[in-house]
């Protein structure tokens, strides 16, 4: 798949980690690849497959797709997520204002609670996501909840503590430079 792209696509994707067993994860450009070409990625990897979209390296929503077309999602950082996803007032005039009021403040209460109960289905989702993969390692569903409610600062610390908590291999350490 990676190889039938243009050079121009090929210059935006960085290597970040490498797993045992052929996994990688890869850091790709913002808005080259997203959740709609997780399918095609799946079909000609034969494998369960998984993108995080991560802003600002302090939220990310991370999307997997086993061979089956099972899907989840889960957010990583519920506080970021919470307030880039309450509710705005139909009647809204300045955005900046409305950060400021006790009304911006219940909606991302509101909306943090919300994306919270979805916590458990998240975690499940995830765990046999794994499964799929073929991860012999059964993680816990607690520790996965924890994580799925970290207040970690870096999303990408969390996407690959999430992928060590589901089973999948330790990420090979860089080699130190000479």
């Amino acid at each position: 798949m990676f190889d039938s792209l243009d050079e121009e696509l090929k210059a935006t994707m960085h290597t970040c980690e490498t797993r045992p067993g052929g996994w990688q994860t890869l850091q790709i450009d913002s808005g080259t690849w997203g959740d709609a070409d997780l399918p095609a990625l799946v079909e000609w990897s034969r494998a369960p497959a998984c993108v995080a979209d991560v802003s600002d390296s302090s939220l990310a929503l991370v999307t997997g797709l086993d061979t089956t077309g099972q899907r989840w999602q889960a957010w990583l950082n519920l506080d970021i997520a919470a307030r880039l996803l309450a509710e705005e007032p139909e009647d809204l005039e300045d955005q900046l204002l409305w950060l400021d009021t006790p009304e911006f403040h219940e909606a991302v209460r509101h909306k943090h609670a919300e994306l919270d109960a979805e916590i458990p289905t998240d975690a499940e989702g995830a765990i046999t996501w794994a499964a799929a993969a073929g991860i012999p390692v059964t993680p816990e569903t607690t520790m996965i909840e924890e994580l799925l409610r970290s207040h970690e600062a870096f999303a990408e610390d969390l996407l690959s503590t999430l992928l060590d908590q589901l089973g999948f291999p330790q990420a090979a350490q860089p080699s130190p430079e000479p």
